[in-house]
């Protein structure tokens, strides 16, 4: 199943070092990681999207809770959230390629940011599943280069993760 692990950490240097060692040294894979300053400077906000069990998941979490530089730790997956990925596409625009790419970018409510003779550069934002609809749907070899952010989520409603 796929989880989406949300963490406060200590804004210091070495602190996401620490965290992607746990999961390196115990052979658990990191699907998508990012991580940002939050409103408290001294915080940083860390999305981890990893596939396993639930049992798996919980190890996981109880791991990290163990981490000097980790304050808090949730399973977003686990209540009501939002995540949004963004993504930024570069794709053939020359000849017929370039209404069309056109088009598909309106389709899936992308926004062109980058033009040049023979390129566009699309920006996506949405769900996992809306960016790689939009990848799928476009022609093969249209594709130049592909960068994904991964995932970030929050929670709906009162649900916060704060200290």
């Amino acid at each position: 199943m796929r989880h989406i692990i949300s963490l406060l950490m200590e804004n210091e240097s070495g602190a996401l070092s620490r965290v992607a060692g746990l999961f390196s040294a115990r052979g658990y894979n990191i699907e998508s990681l990012n991580v940002a300053p939050t409103e408290d400077e001294t915080l940083s906000r860390m999305t981890i999207v990893t596939r396993d069990s639930d049992e798996v998941v919980e190890q996981i979490m109880k791991q990290l809770n163990k981490l000097v530089d980790v304050v808090k730790v949730v399973d977003l997956s686990e209540g009501l959230h939002i995540e949004r990925e963004m993504m930024l596409v570069k794709v053939k625009a020359e000849g017929i390629w370039r209404e069309e790419m056109k088009r598909m970018a309106d389709i899936f409510r992308g926004r062109i940011i980058g033009v040049t003779e023979n390129t566009y550069i699309i920006e996506l934002t949405g769900a996992v599943s809306k960016l790689d609809a939009f990848l799928e749907a476009l022609e093969t070899g249209a594709i130049i280069e592909t960068v994904r952010t991964g995932t970030s989520g929050i929670g709906r409603g009162d649900w916060v993760l704060k200290v």
